[in-house]
């Protein structure tokens, strides 16, 4: 009996960590609803790299902040009403691109974008959370992440292909219609996404310390680290997805076509280093260990990128690299917020915590194209790829911060136990 029950159990949890990864690998593919066709979008609105990468702003500012007031109405309202509305928002967003005529209505786009992203952490966090067991939350974050770069790596391949075999406009259209696909098959599977249906699995801690405010959590220098970690890792990424096509191809005389190769190669290495991510989260109680090895061979290569001082047909393979490391680092960061959730918040706080930490990820993507895009506008590629290494170097001591926080954290808790 208890063998059937514990296989009961892991379907269950497969179940639940296949429906969340799935959803979130459509938020991953929405990210880069626009960037694939920056060059048909430049051509035809004339123009610039800042002004393009100003509707990323758009998708961030409006994902940056509505994911801190998801955090909000996950905890009051329950993870599923909250996703099905923020995949609605996505769809819209497909249809708004494909009936855009003016850079006002691809700014609509990036909005209803933005608004439907900005759902998808603080929901698919608290069901984890609460849904899968303990033992297996290092996978269901190894999971989560890699649909996520999934998404990531099938959206300039999606986009860039129908608009090169059609229009742009048909791209919106069909990325529409997948975000309806995906709206459907949530419906059909809403059971999973009830987190009052489910066993909790949160630690003892966790039910230790009730949350004595509404806004408690912004007391702690732990939740703060945590913002600044992602916050500091996306200005980097924001660089990598929106630019790295064409610096690259400026640094070393790729085609456009090779130049993208090298950006899905990032995602794919990405992929991969969260599969082995997974596997290192069991291993490794010091998930800032992780975080910093990972990290530090990703900046590692994206100095040498940044340099030029390797042959062009090495850099397909130096972006792998680069997206390997963050991958690899990508587990053990979730599992670090999530220590630092429980740490004296308690369960019911999921929501709102992981919803403001990851607005950090938001507002790093937003001001990335702030930041990046006028070096693209005067040529200065290599600063761009430089940028992308020290950052991660910065990122290293923000999760070494981190982890001593959330240290501290735990043992106050387990103290006043």
């Amino acid at each position: 009996m208890p063998s059937v029950q514990k296989d009961t159990a892991g379907h269950r949890d497969a179940r639940v960590i296949g429906v969340v990864g799935f959803a979130h690998g459509t938020s991953h593919f929405f990210h880069l609803l626009l960037p694939p066709l920056f060059p048909w979008l430049m051509h035809d609105f004339g123009l610039t790299f800042t002004e393009v990468g100003a509707l990323m702003t758009i998708f961030f500012v409006i994902s940056g902040f509505g994911q801190a007031a998801a955090g909000f109405a996950v905890d009051r309202f329950g993870p599923r009403r909250v996703l099905l509305f923020g995949v609605s928002s996505l769809a819209a967003a497909g249809f708004a691109l494909a009936a855009a005529q003016h850079y006002w209505m691809l700014g609509l786009a990036a909005a209803f974008a933005g608004l439907g992203n900005s759902v998808f952490h603080p929901v698919d966090f608290t069901i984890l959370n609460h849904r899968v067991s303990s033992a297996r939350l290092g996978h269901a974050f190894s999971v989560h992440g890699l649909s996520g770069n999934l998404g990531w790596a099938a959206a300039p391949v999606f986009m860039a292909g129908i608009a090169t075999f059609a229009n742009w406009h048909w791209s919106g259209f069909a990325a529409g219609l997948l975000a309806l696909t995906v709206l459907a098959t949530l419906v059909w599977q809403r059971n999973l996404l009830d987190i009052d249906n489910g066993p909790s699995h949160a630690e003892p801690g966790a039910e230790r310390e009730p949350v004595r405010a509404p806004f408690a959590f912004l007391q702690s220098p732990g939740v703060w680290l945590c913002f600044a970690f992602f916050f500091v890792t996306t200005l980097a990424l924001g660089a990598l997805q929106s630019f790295s096509p064409t610096a690259l191809n400026r640094i070393y005389g790729l085609s456009l076509a090779t130049a993208t190769s090298c950006l899905t190669a990032y995602m794919l290495g990405g992929a991969g280093g969260m599969i082995v991510g997974g596997f290192l989260v069991g291993r490794h109680g010091a998930h800032e260990r992780v975080i910093t090895a990972a990290l530090s061979v990703s900046a590692l290569a994206a100095l040498v990128i940044a340099l030029a001082i390797f042959p062009p047909w090495s850099v397909m393979v130096l972006m792998a690299v680069v997206g390997f490391g963050v991958g690899v680092a990508g587990p053990s960061r979730d599992l670090l917020v999530r220590q630092t959730a429980t740490a004296g918040f308690g369960k019911a706080a999921f929501g709102r915590i992981y919803g403001f930490v990851y607005s950090g990820l938001d507002i790093g993507f937003s001001l990335s194209p702030l930041v990046f895009g006028p070096l693209m506008d005067r040529g200065q590629f290599t600063a761009v790829l430089g940028g992308v290494a020290l950052l991660q170097g910065m990122a290293i001591l923000t999760a070494l911060s981190v982890g001593v926080q959330s240290r501290v954290g735990s043992r106050a808790v387990s103290s006043a136990g």
